[in-house]
């Protein structure tokens, strides 16, 4: 329970500076939950190839990051030395809540999407938003990438402790149950062994550095192996 509280506490730490430090659009979006969608990321130009789309916030975006050092990035150089044909998309939107994410999930989803990596619901517990919005919002699109026969990857997240134990293990809990409701892949932590760790932090100490997003990706890619299709190579 202490290395959770901790970690919450980091999270907090990183959405509040993050989304402080984003495009105008974006900072609209972490002040209202009611407001209209952060910025969108550039269109990815349609690829025949089979796509992974990571759909989140900042820490897919890979705030503080080169571009080639984020999460997704660095889980499409995994793919390309093990010999997949896979594209990665980096969706990620800083101050993005699970509404946000919800309401640009179509074009997200634009191409061959054959991978969902879902990674929302953090800037939900920073505001402390209703548990229950948020889980209608993430099954939302998980059924809507079932629909489309995507698969999905769900990453758990932590809501900070000022809100009190009930509001963060109601909160830890929502995330555990959609993936056992929905059936989907799931990665408990998304900033699990990175939180809290200065060495795995830039200078902000909130904020996973090169190494840090390393870190993540070697352990998202043990729940993303999996779901690869081992023809696709």
């Amino acid at each position: 329970m202490r290395l959770f509280l901790c970690a919450a506490a980091v999270l907090a730490a990183v959405l509040a500076v993050s989304c402080s430090r984003t495009e105008p659009a974006a900072a609209s979006e972490s002040s209202s939950a009611s407001g209209g969608s952060p910025s969108a990321p550039p269109a990815a130009p349609i690829s025949a190839r089979q796509r992974i789309v990571f759909l989140g916030d900042s820490l897919t975006a890979g705030y503080g990051l080169d571009i080639e050092q984020s999460v997704p990035s660095l889980v499409q150089k995994h793919l390309d030395e093990e010999g997949y044909a896979y594209e990665v998309v980096n969706a990620g939107v800083s101050g993005d809540t699970s509404a946000g994410g919800l309401r640009r999930l179509d074009w997200s989803l634009d191409g061959d999407v054959r991978i969902l990596v879902l990674e929302l619901g953090a800037n939900d517990g920073l505001r402390g938003l209703p548990v229950a919005d948020m889980k209608k919002n993430l099954k939302s699109i998980i059924a809507t990438a079932k629909a489309r026969r995507i698969q999905v990857l769900l990453t758990g997240m932590e809501a900070p402790p000022n809100y009190g134990e009930a509001y963060t293990s109601e909160f830890r809990r929502a995330f555990r149950d959609i993936a056992a409701e929905e059936h989907v892949a799931f990665m408990p932590f998304y900033l699990y062994q990175v939180a809290g760790i200065p060495a795995l932090n830039i200078a902000d100490g909130m904020h996973p550095n090169p190494a840090g997003a390393r870190t993540v990706e070697a352990n998202l890619w043990r729940s993303l192996e999996p779901l690869l299709d081992k023809r696709n190579r």
